[in-house]
């Protein structure tokens, strides 16, 4: 059974079509790569999964659970948000950290604000605050940062940064893990280290979405693909399939440019 599945999925801005009949499925513990031009959708996407963006047609569910059915008003309560997208950790284009928190605060500080809700918090305040930070301190040894747990962003380098919004996301503990180009951002040496710590991810059977620019990571580590173009699907399939294989004419010239541009 697939972990999410998105059906027939549209947002409209205005008269424009920014996704038309988005229909797809990912099953746990695979990568699904998201690629296509600047304007194709494919952040747009990411933002309706992420309930940042009410597309207005079509369904979400993760687990089996209906997210989100356009059709169905009861599903999209403005107070039922917060606990929908727990099911979605972002990890965005900018870093988006707090600067003036550290970058175990950082981590460990939406769980923090969650805690708080818990009826029994006051008289486990300390143990639950002990644990919510050494499931940080564990995340920031995962992604090669320990030793700049209390380092401010404007201490840290790009790279860095983006390292510990990745930790950030996973404290939460998603079902899918999306990144929204997230390499965009940084300098051409930076790059790798995210890389590297996404491909490690793979290596653990993470459930994640990334759109990617990056052709050459999405064959290799992403399991399938997804091309849009103009707010639409043209071909999704087997990732080696459809960067080495293309079956329709506008992937082919897409990877054509994209080859003609690196």
């Amino acid at each position: 059974m697939a972990i999410l599945e998105v059906r027939n999925l549209e947002k409209h801005f205005g008269p424009t079509r920014v996704l038309e009949d988005i229909s797809f499925e990912l099953e746990q513990g695979k990568a699904l790569a998201v690629i296509g031009s600047s304007g194709s959708g494919k952040t747009t996407l990411l933002r309706c999964l992420n309930f940042l963006e009410t597309p207005d047609r079509g369904t979400i569910s993760v687990q089996g659970e209906v997210l989100f059915d356009a059709a169905d008003p009861s599903t999209q309560r403005e107070a039922d948000i917060r606990r929908k997208r727990l099911h979605f950790g972002m990890v965005f284009q900018s870093f988006n950290l707090f600067p003036q928190y550290t970058a175990l605060q950082n981590v460990t500080l939406a769980c923090q604000l969650l805690a708080r809700e818990q009826p029994d918090f006051k008289a486990r305040r300390k143990e639950i605050f002990q644990k919510i930070d050494e499931r940080g301190m564990e995340l920031l040894t995962e992604i090669g940062l320990a030793n700049r747990a209390t380092h401010y962003p404007h201490q840290l380098s790009g790279g860095q940064q983006q390292r510990v919004a990745i930790a950030r996301a996973l404290a939460l503990n998603p079902d899918i893990l999306c990144f929204d180009e997230p390499t965009s951002a940084l300098d051409p040496e930076l790059t790798g280290e995210v890389l590297r710590v996404i491909r490690s991810l793979a290596r653990q059977k993470t459930t994640m979405i990334i759109v990617t620019h990056e052709m050459a990571f999405a064959r290799d580590v992403a399991d399938h693909i997804i091309f849009m173009d103009q707010g639409v699907i043209v071909e999704q399939g087997e990732a080696r399939q459809v960067i080495e294989h293309p079956a329709q004419e506008r992937t082919r010239q897409f990877l054509a440019r994209y080859a003609d541009n690196g």
